[in-house]
Protein backbone atom coordinates (compact mmCIF):
# COMPACT_ATOMS: atom_id res chain seq x y z
CA UNK A 1 0.00 0.00 0.00
CA UNK A 2 1.55 3.32 -0.99
CA UNK A 3 0.95 6.60 0.97
CA UNK A 4 2.67 9.99 0.23
CA UNK A 5 4.48 11.05 3.35
CA UNK A 6 2.42 13.26 5.68
CA UNK A 7 -0.90 12.36 4.42
CA UNK A 8 -3.60 10.67 6.66
CA UNK A 9 -3.50 7.11 6.12
CA UNK A 10 -7.52 5.57 4.43
CA UNK A 11 -6.91 2.77 7.39
CA UNK A 12 -4.87 0.84 9.50
CA UNK A 13 -2.24 -1.62 8.51
CA UNK A 14 0.55 -3.86 9.80
CA UNK A 15 2.15 -6.68 7.19
CA UNK A 16 4.33 -9.65 8.00
CA UNK A 17 6.18 -11.29 5.78
CA UNK A 18 7.84 -14.69 6.45
CA UNK A 19 9.12 -17.68 5.74
CA UNK A 20 6.59 -20.22 4.58
CA UNK A 21 7.20 -22.52 7.22
CA UNK A 22 5.32 -23.49 10.63
CA UNK A 23 8.14 -22.95 12.32
CA UNK A 24 7.50 -19.46 12.24
CA UNK A 25 3.67 -19.15 12.77
CA UNK A 26 4.21 -18.28 16.50
CA UNK A 27 4.84 -14.72 15.04
CA UNK A 28 1.97 -14.46 13.40
CA UNK A 29 -0.35 -15.47 16.10
CA UNK A 30 1.16 -13.20 18.55
CA UNK A 31 0.75 -10.06 16.16
CA UNK A 32 -2.52 -11.16 15.32
CA UNK A 33 -3.31 -11.38 19.47
CA UNK A 34 -1.82 -7.93 20.11
CA UNK A 35 -3.52 -6.15 16.85
CA UNK A 36 -6.63 -7.87 18.14
CA UNK A 37 -6.01 -6.42 21.71
CA UNK A 38 -5.72 -2.98 21.00
CA UNK A 39 -9.06 -3.33 19.62
CA UNK A 40 -10.70 -4.71 22.49
CA UNK A 41 -11.12 -7.81 21.20
CA UNK A 42 -12.69 -9.98 24.02
CA UNK A 43 -9.89 -13.06 25.33
CA UNK A 44 -12.01 -15.33 24.08
CA UNK A 45 -12.20 -13.41 20.46
CA UNK A 46 -8.67 -12.87 20.45
CA UNK A 47 -7.91 -16.80 21.04
CA UNK A 48 -10.65 -17.78 18.04
CA UNK A 49 -8.51 -15.20 15.63
CA UNK A 50 -4.92 -16.84 16.62
CA UNK A 51 -6.65 -20.04 15.79
CA UNK A 52 -8.23 -19.25 12.82
CA UNK A 53 -4.71 -17.51 11.35
CA UNK A 54 -3.02 -20.52 12.21
CA UNK A 55 -5.54 -22.25 10.67
CA UNK A 56 -5.06 -20.16 7.40
CA UNK A 57 -1.68 -20.87 7.54
CA UNK A 58 -1.51 -24.80 8.07
CA UNK A 59 -4.20 -24.37 4.59
CA UNK A 60 -1.49 -22.66 2.78
CA UNK A 61 1.21 -23.89 3.97
CA UNK A 62 0.63 -27.60 2.22
CA UNK A 63 0.68 -26.47 -0.96
CA UNK A 64 3.51 -22.96 -0.91
CA UNK A 65 6.42 -23.30 -2.90
CA UNK A 66 9.31 -24.44 -0.72
CA UNK A 67 11.47 -21.78 -0.11
CA UNK A 68 8.75 -19.29 -0.68
CA UNK A 69 7.18 -16.08 1.48
CA UNK A 70 3.98 -16.27 3.42
CA UNK A 71 2.37 -12.60 3.84
CA UNK A 72 -0.13 -11.75 6.60
CA UNK A 73 -2.38 -8.25 6.38
CA UNK A 74 -4.10 -6.83 9.16
CA UNK A 75 -6.01 -4.34 8.28
CA UNK A 76 -7.63 -2.28 11.20
CA UNK A 77 -11.22 -1.13 10.17
CA UNK A 78 -13.53 0.32 12.54
CA UNK A 79 -14.41 -2.65 15.08
CA UNK A 80 -13.43 -5.13 12.70
CA UNK A 81 -10.08 -7.06 11.73
CA UNK A 82 -9.69 -8.67 8.88
CA UNK A 83 -6.62 -10.69 8.18
CA UNK A 84 -5.42 -11.59 4.67
CA UNK A 85 -2.73 -14.31 4.67
CA UNK A 86 -1.22 -15.54 1.28
CA UNK A 87 1.72 -17.38 -0.58
CA UNK A 88 2.59 -18.66 -3.65
CA UNK A 89 1.32 -22.05 -4.20
CA UNK A 90 2.59 -25.20 -6.50
CA UNK A 91 -0.85 -25.62 -7.67
CA UNK A 92 -2.68 -22.40 -7.51
CA UNK A 93 -5.67 -24.18 -6.31
CA UNK A 94 -8.62 -22.58 -3.71
CA UNK A 95 -9.02 -24.56 -0.27
CA UNK A 96 -11.54 -26.80 -0.30
CA UNK A 97 -14.52 -25.36 1.22
CA UNK A 98 -16.32 -27.94 2.28
CA UNK A 99 -13.89 -29.45 4.75
CA UNK A 100 -13.28 -29.87 8.52
CA UNK A 101 -10.71 -26.82 8.09
CA UNK A 102 -12.50 -24.46 6.45
CA UNK A 103 -15.49 -24.75 8.80
CA UNK A 104 -13.06 -23.83 11.74
CA UNK A 105 -12.21 -20.83 9.81
CA UNK A 106 -16.03 -20.28 9.35
CA UNK A 107 -16.76 -20.32 12.75
CA UNK A 108 -13.97 -18.76 14.56
CA UNK A 109 -13.46 -15.99 12.20
CA UNK A 110 -17.05 -15.29 10.69
CA UNK A 111 -16.80 -13.93 7.28
CA UNK A 112 -13.92 -16.06 5.05
CA UNK A 113 -13.11 -16.03 1.75
CA UNK A 114 -10.44 -17.04 -0.48
CA UNK A 115 -8.54 -15.69 -4.21
CA UNK A 116 -6.08 -16.85 -6.54
CA UNK A 117 -3.97 -14.99 -8.32
CA UNK A 118 -2.89 -15.16 -12.19
CA UNK A 119 0.97 -16.29 -10.45
CA UNK A 120 -0.98 -18.98 -8.72
CA UNK A 121 -0.73 -17.06 -5.30
CA UNK A 122 -3.13 -18.09 -3.19
CA UNK A 123 -4.83 -15.93 -0.22
CA UNK A 124 -7.24 -16.96 2.73
CA UNK A 125 -9.18 -13.92 4.11
CA UNK A 126 -10.68 -14.07 7.67
CA UNK A 127 -13.17 -10.65 8.71
CA UNK A 128 -14.06 -10.42 12.72
CA UNK A 129 -15.89 -7.55 14.28
CA UNK A 130 -15.36 -7.02 17.82
CA UNK A 131 -18.38 -8.10 19.56
CA UNK A 132 -20.06 -10.05 17.11
CA UNK A 133 -19.67 -13.06 18.80
CA UNK A 134 -18.45 -17.23 17.47
CA UNK A 135 -19.34 -17.83 13.75
CA UNK A 136 -20.44 -13.98 13.15
CA UNK A 137 -19.19 -11.07 11.04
Amino acid sequence: MSQIAGEPASQDFVEVRLPAAGAYLSVLRTATAGLAARLDFTLDEIEDLRIAVDEACAILLQQAVPGSVLSCVFKLVGDSLRVTVSAPTTDGRAPERDTFAWTVLSALAGEVDSTVSDDRTVSISLHKKRGAGPGAS
